[in-house]
């Protein structure tokens, strides 16, 4: 004889299941540590775009030969990483002269 036993509803119940949920949720959330909002590196000028069943960007080059010359043989392409700042230039010293 085989017997089902079910728990009969008390009050609270769900609360307190809800809140473990949502405990173990948040826990999940901070475990997971910083995740980066972006993909690109600003630290490096150029990126590499690998391509296949799973692509990425590889933003860790200082030039466009150094990229080419790194995905020689490999589904990828250079491109300029858009979210390295640009160098602005400074405006020329002038010399100052005693009057």
């Amino acid at each position: 004889m085989v017997r089902a036993f079910s728990h009969p509803a008390t009050p609270g119940r769900a609360e307190r299941r809800r809140a473990r949920l949502a405990l173990a949720a948040i826990g999940t959330l901070l475990a997971s540590g910083h995740a980066l909002a972006q993909t690109y590196d600003p630290r490096y000028p150029v990126c590499m775009q690998i391509y296949g069943p799973v692509g990425y960007l590889d933003c860790r080059y200082t030039s466009l030969q150094q990229c080419r010359y790194l995905a020689v043989g490999r589904s990828a392409t250079c491109v300029e990483n858009p979210y390295f700042p640009p160098r602005t230039p400074t405006a020329p010293r002038r010399s100052r002269q005693a009057y």
